[in-house]
Order: structure tokens, then C-alpha cells, then sequence
């Protein structure tokens, strides 16, 4: 898309913006039609209202019973080398009789049901079964342990869990289902764990009678030929998803089928150009709302034939995912810049020793990525002719709100500009847009359809949480800048930006400096309290494989961020360490390094990476 192309569609989109909605949804299929595009009675939106619909429909009944019938949805490759397929109408099949089963257990609309699974197709297969009868699905990333899984259990009071023996990662087999069972102890409104065999008779699990049933064994009893698909309210909820703060317990996101679906829908099909040719994968986990948007409802909405991966990202080897891109053709590449940044570690002749000509556009996800790591992503894997696709959304926005759309101008760390219908500020504390290259907050004028519509049970921290810091304006927590030509760049989360004497830094932009360095891997500044400046950069380095720490390399590295930004900008304390503590989705955990430097607590640290 060119320049002025975007340019066109944008000023279309927010000056007819009920006419662009409509036309969009009109692309996928309804139940019955809405009498109103949206409408806002602030903090809370609906959209498509009056309409009926079911998201599972338009990736089910629509794509099996056309001519993508016997196209490939799913490519499956487990860690230890076992490949599965599904077409579109075997993936319809399998939800088809997975249905049945949830039913015979009384699973019915409105009923929340917990998903614990490893990245296999029966992750996928059980969130589609549940929007197709109506429950609402609580995926919790398999990572996660007992605490975290029972939380979100009780807090959801799911009625039944979903979970596996175990699964594969880093070599090692996962015992999921003795995670489980101590979860569920302590989960009182669960009735019935149904378990996916994933490792097999080699691990030996507990199965108490009257509670726990085999997934394969429910399946062979076909006990239903036919299960409808739920009409649901375009306003019905799809999903909760829970997302980790920074203090009390986790938030519980709500998602509705219409406004979702749409949103997810075109944001796959336009950001990443998405063709019927293309085979599309996206690396994330469903447990993240990145699987939930860009792994399973996205890609599927459009018909895509997309790749899953169970392993981790360099086992056995640091090629493994370039030889699964090779394998199968990939031609759209979706993932995070922490994977990048892990990936480049290793140096160039692992990338460059397979044939990845077949990749078309390549995407970022999850947090800013810095300049460096965005050259080796274009120059080394894409080999200088794939657009870099650097998206910005979150948990709560449910699709893409900030992109740089194939066609566009690129700018290495610069997420790009608001996509069709959004409009993305950056203000001052007041609510007033700030001057270009100044930072401020990053806020969100409502309404675009795939906006959360609440936090579960729970509309005093939604309203407090996200409508009262800038009055008027959905408050991103993130902050941002912009520059003469529209793109913004975000800074980090607003708890991330520090002030040294009176100046506020970007502890993203300092990051990027000193990852510049070439011995440098990984970089994470946090303020350490002074009383002289207030704060002084503390950074905590990760050097690259062979480089040695020294003296002489920490004012090395500050003489470089100063020549790179300004003496401002110098950290005060190089402490070099093996690695960063992040969450499981990849995202750096400055408030923890920050919490033991000063002695503070740490918050909630479910999702943090064992």
C-alpha cells in the first residue's frame, strides 16, 4: 500500500468511520444484520448491535462447506517430529464431535471452560468448539503453574478444564496434568478435566474416576452426528484472557464474538497482505492474545493455511525455525523481537545456511523493536526484500491498532501509523497532543470494534484502569512519540520511562543504544533513585557469545550510548548478566529488576519466565 494510498483510506475511515466498519463486516457472514455500526456509552461500546452471529461459523460452516473444503488450516509439527494436518473440513469434524462431548457434560452458552494446553491442535480445536456452542473460553498459557492456573480458574468459576499428560519443549516432557491436579484442589467449580494424550503411555498420569476422562476416548464415542452452531448476540463474550499487572491480581479481559471477529479479520488480511497462496506462521502461543488473534481467529477468518509449532525456538539446534520456514514455504513470518534478538546471538550462518526466498513479509509483535535486531531481521532473514511488518496493539485493543503496512515507508523502531479507524495520540497530562519528537502518553480515542468490553466481573477497575488517567481517551499505559509524518514509536510502558534532572528518557530508546554496541545481545534500563538527578540509568547487559566483561568495556559502552544519544542518556551503572528476567511471552520485566534493586515488591509474577 502506498504512501498516499494509506493516506486516502485512513481520512476515509475516520471521517466515515460507521460506513468503513459496515463494509468491512459485511465481508464475513451473519445470523442476522445489526441497526446500528456502534454505539459508546462511555467507557463501554457496542458494536454491530441487534446482529447475530458466531465467530466459529465463519471459520467452521464457511470455510469447510466452500472450496476451501480440502485446504490446509493447520500444519502441525510437535518438538519431536511428529507432523499432523487438518483441513478445513477436518478441523469442522473435529470441533463437530468435540462439541458433543462438551455438551454431554453440560457445558452449555454462557459457561466458562478452562483451556491448559501445550501448542497442539487440540488448543486450537477447543477454543473453536467453545465459541461455536457459546462457552466462553479461559486460556491459560501452559507455562504457567499451579497459582496462576487455579487464579484464573477460580476467578472465571470455569466448570470444566481442558488440559494434556503433558508436552515436549527444550528436549524435556512437561508434566501438565500434575500442574493440574494441584490447581484444581484448589478449584471448586470445576466438574469434569478432560485430558489430550500428548506424550503417551511413557508418562504415567492420575486420573480420579468421575472427574478425569481421556479426550480420545470421548472422541471415538461420536455421540452426537450433529451439533448446531450457537446464534450468538454480536455482544455475546467469546473469550477471557488474562493479563499480569504490575500490582493485585490479574485482569480478567473480556473479548465479544462480533467486533473481535471483524476486527481480527481485517487486520490479518491487510496489515500482512494475506493472499490464498500464502502460507502464514505466526510463532505465538494461543495462551497470549497474540495466538488468540494472529494464530488461531485471524489467519482462520481468512482461510489462511498456517503453521503451529510445539518447540522451543533453538532446539535441537539454532536453526530450527529457519528449517521449519524452508520445509513448508513459509511465506508470512510473524514473531517478537526477543526471539529475534535471541536468534541473532548465534551469528548469521545459521540463518544464512537455509533457503528462506520463499518469505514475503515479515512481522514483530509484543514489544518495541530495536533497530538493531530490525536490520538483522531485514537483511539477514529477509535478505533486504521483506517488508517488516512492526505492529503495535495489546491484550485489551484485541487487534492491531498501530502498523506499518506492507507498501508503507519503513523506519526501523518506529511502530508505524494507527490502522484504518483508530486514532492513536500522544498527549500530555492534560489530554493535549504533544509537539513531534516529544514523548507523552499514548492514548486511544474510542471506539474500534475489537476493544475489550469490560474486565471480568469487575467494571470499577476497568472504568478506573483505563478511562480516568486522561479523561476522554482510552489510556494505553504505554508511552510514545511522534514525528512530523504521522509515525509514532513507542517508548514502553509508562512506568519504563525514566526522568533523570528533569528530562524524560525512553528506556527503550536507551536499549536500542546500547544493543547498538557489537558486543552487546540484550540490554534493560531501569531509574535507580539519586538525590542529586532524582534517578540515574542503571543498565543490565547481556553480552554477546565470546565477548568478555571488564571495566573497560561498561565505559565503553557508555561512551557509546552518549555518542549515540547524548550524555544525558549515559547510564550511571553497567551491571553485565547472563540473561534478563522476562515474561513467558517474551516481554522484558524492567518493574522486577527495578523492585530488587530498591528493595520494593515485585507485584504479580505469575507470567514470569522459570
Amino acid at each position: 500500500m502506498e504512501p498516499r494510498e494509506y493516506d486516502e483510506w485512513y481520512k476515509k475511515s475516520i471521517e466515515n468511520r460507521d460506513e468503513f466498519w459496515d463494509k468491512i463486516a459485511r465481508e464475513l457472514d451473519w445470523f442476522e444484520p445489526w441497526d446500528k455500526v456502534w454505539e459508546w456509552n462511555e467507557p463501554f461500546a457496542r458494536w454491530f448491535v441487534g446482529a447475530k452471529c458466531n465467530i466459529a461459523y465463519n471459520i467452521l460452516e464457511r470455510n469447510a462447506t466452500t472450496w476451501r473444503k480440502n485446504k490446509l488450516a493447520i500444519i502441525w509439527e510437535g518438538e519431536n517430529g511428529e507432523i499432523r494436518t487438518l483441513s478445513y473440513y477436518q478441523l469442522a469434524q473435529e470441533c463437530e464431535k468435540f462439541a458433543a462431548v462438551l455438551k454431554s457434560f453440560g457445558v452449555r452458552k454462557g459457561d466458562r471452560v478452562t483451556i491448559y494446553l501445550p501448542r497442539i491442535p487440540e488448543q486450537i480445536i477447543s477454543m473453536l468448539t467453545c465459541a461455536k456452542i457459546g462457552a466462553v473460553h479461559n486460556v491459560v498459557y501452559s507455562g504457567l503453574s499451579v497459582e496462576a492456573l487455579s487464579e484464573r480458574i477460580r476467578d472465571s468459576q470455569s466448570k470444566i478444564l481442558i488440559t494434556a499428560d503433558g508436552s515436549y519443549m527444550h528436549g524435556r516432557t512437561l508434566e501438565l496434568k500434575k500442574i493440574a491436579d494441584e490447581a484444581l484442589s484448589r478449584s471448586p467449580t470445576i466438574e469434569a478435566c478432560i485430558v489430550v494424550r500428548r506424550i503417551g503411555e511413557k508418562m504415567i498420569v492420575n486420573m480420579e474416576p468421575g472427574r478425569d476422562y481421556w479426550y480420545h476416548e470421548l472422541m471415538a464415542l461420536r455421540l452426537a452426528n450433529e451439533v448446531k452452531t450457537e446464534v450468538m448476540d454480536a455482544e455475546d463474550p467469546l473469550f477471557i484472557l488474562y493479563t499480569s499487572g504490575t500490582t493485585g491480581k490479574p485482569k480478567g479481559v473480556v473479548h465479544a464474538h462480533g467486533g473481535y471477529m471483524v476486527g481480527t479479520y481485517i487486520t490479518t488480511k491487510v496489515d500482512f497482505d494475506l493472499k490464498e497462496e500464502d502460507t502464514y506462521w505466526c510463532t505465538g502461543d494461543a495462551g497470549w492474545i497474540t495466538g488468540h488473534s494472529y494464530v488461531v481467529y485471524g489467519p482462520l477468518l481468512n482461510g489462511a493455511t498456517e503453521i503451529i509449532y510445539e518447540g522451543a525456538v533453538n532446539y535441537p539446534y539454532p536453526d530450527k525455525w529457519w528449517s521449519i520456514i524452508e520445509r513448508y514455504g513459509v511465506s508470512i513470518f510473524y514473531t517478537t523481537p526477543t526471539a529475534i534478538r535471541g536468534l541473532m546471538r548465534f551469528g548469521d550462518a545459521w540463518t544464512k545456511r537455509h533457503n528462506l526466498s520463499s518469505l514475503r513479509i515479515l512481522g514483530t509483535v509484543g514489544e518495541p523493536i530495536n533497530p538493531v535486531a530490525w536490520d538483522w531481521l531485514y537483511t539477514v532473514v529477509g535478505n533486504g526484500r521483506c517488508p517488516i511488518v512492526d505492529t503495535y496493539w495489546q491484550t485489551e485493543t484485541g487487534m492491531h491498532t498501530i502498523t506499518t503496512i506492507p507498501g508503507m515507508k519503513m523506519k526501523p523502531g518506529w511502530a508505524g501509523k494507527p490502522f484504518f479507524g483508530i486514532e492513536s495520540l500522544v498527549v500530555d497530562d492534560k489530554g493535549k497532543p504533544v509537539r513531534a519528537q516529544e514523548i507523552g502518553h499514548l492514548v486511544l480515542k474510542p471506539s474500534w470494534p475489537s476493544m475489550l468490553r469490560g474486565l471480568y466481573n469487575d467494571p470499577e477497575r476497568y472504568r478506573e484502569k483505563y478511562w480516568t488517567t486522561i479523561p476522554g481517551y482510552y489510556y494505553t499505559g504505554d508511552a510514545a512519540k511522534i514525528d512530523e509524518e504521522g509515525y509514532i514509536q513507542i517508548i514502553g510502558r509508562e512506568d519504563d520511562v525514566i526522568k533523570v534532572s528533569g528530562y524524560r528518557l525512553g528506556s527503550a530508546e536507551i536499549e536500542s543504544a546500547i544493543v547498538s554496541h557489537p558486543g552487546v545481545n540484550e540490554a534493560a534500563v531501569i531509574p535507580k533513585p539519586d538525590e542529586l538527578k532524582g534517578n540515574i540509568i542503571k543498565a543490565f547487559v547481556v553480552l554477546k557469545q565470546g565477548v568478555e566483561p571488564s571495566n573497560e568495556l561498561k565505559q565503553e559502552i557508555i561512551e557509546h550510548v552518549a555518542h549515540e544519544l547524548g550524555s544525558i542518556a549515559k547510564p550511571s551503572e553497567i551491571e553485565f548478566v547472563e540473561s534478563l528476567p522476562k515474561t513467558r511471552s517474551g516481554k522484558i520485566m524492567r518493574r522486577l529488576l527495578r523492585a530488587k534493586e530498591v528493595g520494593t515488591e515485585a507485584g504479580d509474577l505469575s507470567t514470569l519466565e522459570q
